[in-house]
């Protein structure tokens, strides 16, 4: 897919998120603009103690980074960011966590910043950028009282820039802060997705976040605002049309699937890049490592070995998360770290578990001990649905990876190493394919 195209694509969904967030959501237009009234709503939820967890970690840096981002911005370069932030003097806070529909924010990253803003302590100034709920590789910015360094703008102009198009999470935080710290947020913008259509947009939210209400009943009255839910995804498909991106001879795809879609496109292939690099990185550590002073060695050869193959043979996400597992697994035996967890049950991208708990899969009365980062277990915790990782079955429907049977995926059978190491699950199945 061109870089037009998926530009056009994540404009597509920003414009669409705004035109919801001024028309239809009193909870995200509290979390926008009144930060008591959210926090007061999330106070009621799970979110409180995500929220507060989260407020207290940024007491003592200004870089907030869950453990699923923990690959992508290591503690490296969160203290660079943390350094940048200093530099700058302003209120900036970052946070980076999986959002998803049903977890602690419901996948609403307003209502992160509103819950995390009202449990600072000194909430008169700040500068928010955080995760977005439906890419993530982008992030929302926000800023109280008033948006006076053009912070929403900024974080979206940090998107489309040409010098980020494939830059990794932690580059474009850093972009992200850079361009707040300038205060030519809405300028960058709109130069950033001038070529898009060959005219300016419009900035991506109101002046003032948080008078985002106010700004909504005075400007759009009744049901007139939803032109904004018809006329921009014609306008924007027509422009892509018009840039040779989609073939008006048959009929496009309805919004959502195209953006679903391409969002799983770029994640997979943003995993297989991220799985390559960690294949070779283990290579390399494999041929550095001293067998008098490696007793795990052999395990670990044996795991980059599978690795590869895996990676050579993925078709899909599941698959991919497979690689990373396996490359853990390397990586541990040749530290001899034998009693570290393995990667997240529920959804292995999370990245390593962070405890042990008896789960209970709908349908059946044993339990299963299982590995799980925080996140699920605060979810477990809450009688909440836990994010899972999926996979599609014989009839082509999408569910739970764990729900296949075990002799058609070896991920249900070791469940990422929940249940079995995953490379004793690989070389069992070869064993039995003999």
């Amino acid at each position: 897919m061109s870089t037009d195209v998926k530009r056009v694509i994540t404009v597509l969904t920003a414009l669409l998120l705004a035109a919801l967030t001024t028309t239809a959501s009193p909870a995200a237009r509290a979390a926008d603009g009144d930060g008591q009234s959210a926090g007061q709503s999330a106070g009621q939820s799970a979110g409180q103690s995500a929220g507060q967890r989260i407020a207290d970690a940024l007491r003592t840096s200004p870089v907030y980074v869950d453990e699923a981002y923990a690959d992508a911005v290591p503690p490296s370069r969160q203290r660079q960011l943390a350094q940048q932030i200093r530099r700058t003097g302003l209120p900036i806070k970052v946070v980076l966590t999986p959002l998803t529909r049903g977890d602690a924010f419901d996948g609403d990253s307003g209502v992160l910043a509103g819950t995390v803003r009202d449990r600072l302590p000194d909430r008169r100034e700040l500068v928010l950028i955080t995760t977005d709920g439906d890419f993530a590789d982008s992030l929302n910015g926000y800023e109280w009282p008033a948006d006076t360094h053009q912070t929403r703008d900024a974080v979206a102009a940090a998107g489309f820039l040409n010098e980020t198009r494939d830059a990794g999470l932690a580059d474009l935080t850093g972009k992200a802060v850079e361009l707040v710290a300038e205060g030519k947020g809405t300028q960058r913008y709109e130069e950033a997705i001038k070529d898009l259509d060959g005219s300016a947009a419009p900035s991506a939210t109101p002046d003032d976040p948080g008078d985002s209400a106010a700004t909504s009943a005075a400007s759009y009255s009744g049901g007139s605002a939803w032109w904004l839910l018809v006329g921009v995804p014609a306008l924007a498909l027509a422009a892509l049309a018009a840039r040779g991106g989609i073939r008006t001879r048959k009929p496009a795809p309805a919004v959502p699937q195209l953006v679903f879609a391409t969002a799983r496109a770029a994640d997979e292939a943003e995993l297989r890049r991220r799985a390559e690099a960690e294949v070779l990185a283990l290579g390399e550590a494999t041929q550095a490592a001293d067998l008098a002073t490696t007793p795990g060695l052999q395990h670990a050869l044996d795991a980059y070995a599978a690795a590869g193959t895996v990676l050579d043979e993925a078709r899909g996400l599941p698959d991919l998360a497979g690689v990373l597992a396996l490359v853990q697994e390397g990586q541990d035996a040749l530290t001899g770290t034998d009693a570290a967890l393995p990667r997240c049950f529920f959804h292995p991208l999370h990245g390593r578990a962070a405890l042990r708990t008896g789960w209970r899969p709908l349908g059946r009365r044993d339990r299963l001990d299982v590995a799980v980062c925080q996140e699920c277990a605060d979810a477990l915790r809450d009688r909440r649905a836990p994010e899972v990782l999926t996979d599609t079955d014989e009839d082509g429907r999408t569910v739970p990876y764990f729900e296949l049977p075990a002799e058609r995926s070896v991920w249900a059978a070791t469940g990422y190493g929940s249940l079995t190491a995953p490379l004793a699950g690989i070389n069992s199945r070869r064993i039995r394919a003999r």
